[in-house]
């Protein structure tokens, strides 16, 4: 990787109106309860996670296609510049797509895929995990967008620090640990 580029990981999440269901208090003899509406809607977050500095970029989409994707990887390079970028990914429909892969190209964006099945290497994995569980486990929002905004709020207030240590590249067993330093 050259001197002074920017090493990225990627990844999106589905979040749903209808709440992730996970454990939850209750007092002894009475079951948790979680109140819905019985709609459902989706949206999609797009992310990044510097795996340097933790800085991170997101983008709400309503779906995941290639035109989201793209529209992502645009926001890349307006935010880095002329920087170059290093990207790691997983091989998603919307990431492999010939288009998707022909403007990272002409973005030079050079994408990195990850193992199938390997989702641990994935940084913002690790972050989406913390994300379901704090903002949306056991709870129904008001409307998918206020779930999405919250959702994306939640992810850029973290501090660089923190946002690094959920994703778990501060940890002493991260994969990527001695090419960081």
């Amino acid at each position: 990787m050259p001197v002074g580029a920017v090493l990225l990981a990627q990844d999106e999440t589905i979040l749903r109106l209808f709440p992730v269901l996970r454990r939850a208090w209750s007092l002894r003899g009475e079951q948790a309860k979680v109140y819905i509406t019985g709609r459902n809607a989706r949206q999609v977050l797009f992310a990044t996670i510097n795996l340097r500095t933790g800085h991170r970029l997101a983008l709400r989409r309503a779906r995941m296609r290639q035109a989201d994707f793209q529209e992502f990887l645009r926001l890349v390079r307006r935010r880095y510049g002329k920087r170059r970028v290093w990207m790691l990914l997983d091989e998603a429909p919307c990431h492999i797509a010939k288009s998707s892969l022909g403007l990272a190209v002409q973005l030079d964006i050079h994408c990195i895929f990850l193992p199938k099945q390997c989702s641990e290497l994935n940084a913002m994995d690790q972050l989406w995990k913390d994300l379901k569980g704090r903002i949306s486990a056991n709870h129904q929002f008001a409307s998918i967008d206020h779930h999405a905004r919250r959702a994306e709020e939640w992810l850029l207030s973290l501090s660089k620090r923190q946002a690094l240590h959920k994703a778990g590249v501060l940890s002493e067993n991260y994969w990527l640990r001695s090419f960081l330093q």
